[in-house]
């Protein structure tokens, strides 16, 4: 196949309906049939990227490995395909706008009108096709953000209704994800806002191939011909998209529901393999039916938004697959633990994570779980400022520097045992600037880490400005607390660990970024198998 084709999935009725997990799953199942498939995803808000949205607003901020802050589906992207993503597949108006004013400042346009009819549609085309021209996919799948009907969402869909056009007939399509609400008192599914979401992309020159549809009840045949009818697609193209138990079963759900082969019959593509998606069966068959079961408490101070943990969660439940283990996670806000109720907050678990975050808010609460935790030789996981927070109660507790603290959160500290990177000194801006992607980490032999990974050498991804203040090097080390993993190039304490408590580590970099079905992440594999214990 030369040409690479085009599929583009868009919402209707309302949000949230997993857009991003169709897609995924429809890559997934092209995947399987032997294409080189990838998933980009647009964002119609102005902020350059999600890195400076807070995650109450947008869930977490996932980061590539080539040090792109990006929308949180691109983490189920990277977790159904095991595929990494870069900066190229995550886009957002306020990028596109930046790109077309900063060429009107260069004279790019002639001293033409720029206007969003062509510059901005012409940038948007642009970022559509670049992951396409690489030659590295035969299918690029690219999901519109927000909602049909949006005001902010117009000039995508009038980008690839362009794209369409130009592309022309059997190299592109659209896959409409909407929703049939069920009416308790009339007893019935309602296709009706399905039809006006169509509609509404009709009036705007995009014609949907094909109807996913959300649903709590099954589709009657009657239903479908309906929806068939009246929104102007195939019988065949009209799935079902039932509410399921965990996203991983929706690839299986799709598949069974020939989503992909309608899907290869509009693209005029062949199935080059038959799917063996055995891996991922025995990996829904190991979530279904744990040998054991644990419980874990995640320590963090957005918690009333689980999205703001998406990739932690994630990672959790692929290491209790790898473990045959059911992994019951509860959330405890770290803003109301205090050395009275930490006892009682954290009673009865297995393990603890620590979770990542910025700002004051809650660090005291975090400091008390991990003395805790400490004290009780309860196995302890602590990620990024859950880390820093570590070192933090290891030298106000343990080493003795009670007023010890990091300057992020204190930068009248006598002690800041963690400091700003010398990097990050000079830097005023807050959006892109901070430590990001991927960077190399030696490990110590014996130590946990390095009996988790099975390798001395490692690459994680990072999203930090603070990091471990080396002056302190020698007194937390003497007093029993061991810097296990270190940055090559640049001597940055990556991992620490206190090797005679029954599992404790922290890592400066995010793990849970490169947890996958398929390679779950070995440190959330031992954490596990260390609570397990």
């Amino acid at each position: 196949m030369n040409r690479t084709k085009y599929i583009f999935v868009t919402g209707g009725v309302t949000s949230s309906l997993g857009k991003g997990i169709i897609a995924a799953s429809l890559a997934k199942l092209l995947q399987a049939r032997g294409y080189r498939a990838t998933i980009q995803k647009f964002d119609p808000y102005i902020n350059v990227d999600p890195g400076t949205l807070n995650p109450y607003e947008h869930g977490e901020c996932y980061v590539t490995e080539d040090g792109a802050e990006t929308d949180l589906d691109l983490g189920h992207y990277e977790r159904f395909l095991n595929v990494f993503t870069s900066q190229a597949n995550n886009v957002t108006t306020g990028r596109v706008y930046q790109t077309v004013i900063q060429n009107e400042r260069k004279g790019a346009y002639l001293g033409k009108t720029v206007q969003v009819i062509p510059h901005i549609t012409d940038e948007i085309k642009r970022r559509m096709k670049i992951l396409g021209e690489t030659g590295e996919y035969d299918i690029v799948i690219t999901e519109i953000g927000g909602t049909v009907g949006d005001i902010e969402s117009l000039p995508y869909v009038e980008s690839m209704r362009q794209l369409i056009w130009e592309e022309g007939e059997g190299n592109s399509m659209v896959v409409h994800l909407t929703l049939i609400p069920y009416l308790k008192a009339a007893g019935e599914l309602k296709t009706k806002p399905t039809q006006h979401s169509v509609k509404s992309l009709l009036e705007l020159g995009v014609q949907p191939d094909v109807l996913v549809c959300r649903t709590e009840h099954p589709l009657t045949a009657e239903i479908k011909s309906k929806l068939a009818l009246f929104c102007n697609v195939q019988g065949n193209a009209v799935i079902e998209a039932r509410d399921l138990s965990t996203i991983y079963e929706v690839p299986l759900a799709m598949l069974k529901e020939k989503l992909d082969k309608v899907v290869l019959t509009k693209l005029k593509l062949k199935s080059i393999t038959e799917p063996d998606l055995t891996q991922w069966k025995e990996f829904l068959f190991r979530i279904d039916h744990p040998k054991s079961s644990i419980k874990v408490a995640l320590v963090g101070k957005y918690v009333e938004l689980p999205d703001a943990y998406k990739s932690i969660n994630e990672a959790f439940i692929h290491a209790g697959a790898s473990n045959e283990c059911e992994v019951n996670v509860t959330y405890v806000h770290s803003e109301y633990i205090d050395a009275e109720n930490v006892a009682k907050k954290l009673e009865g678990f297995d393990g603890v994570l620590v979770a990542p975050g910025f700002g004051p808010r809650g660090i005291e609460g975090k400091l008390e779980a991990i003395r805790y935790v400490r004290e009780n030789n309860i196995p302890f996981f602590g990620i990024c400022l859950g880390m820093q927070s570590s070192v933090i109660e290891f030298a106000r507790n343990v080493v003795g520097l009670t007023d010890a603290h990091s300057s992020e959160m204190n930068g009248s500290t006598p002690h800041p045992v963690i400091d700003l990177m010398e990097a990050q000194k000079e830097i005023t801006d807050k959006g892109g600037t901070m430590r990001l992607g991927s960077y190399d980490c030696a490990i110590e032999k014996g130590s946990f880490a390095a009996k988790a990974y099975g390798k001395t050498k490692i690459t994680e991804r990072h999203r930090h400005r603070y990091e471990f203040n080396d002056a302190y090097k020698a007194q937390i080390e003497a007093a029993g607390m061991k810097i296990t993993g270190t940055n090559p190039q640049t001597g940055l304490a990556e991992i620490v660990e206190i090797p005679e408590h029954k599992w404790f580590v922290g890592v400066q970099f995010h793990p849970e970024l490169k947890s996958t079905v398929e390679n779950p992440h070995p440190l959330f594999v031992a954490f596990i198998a260390a609570a397990l214990k």
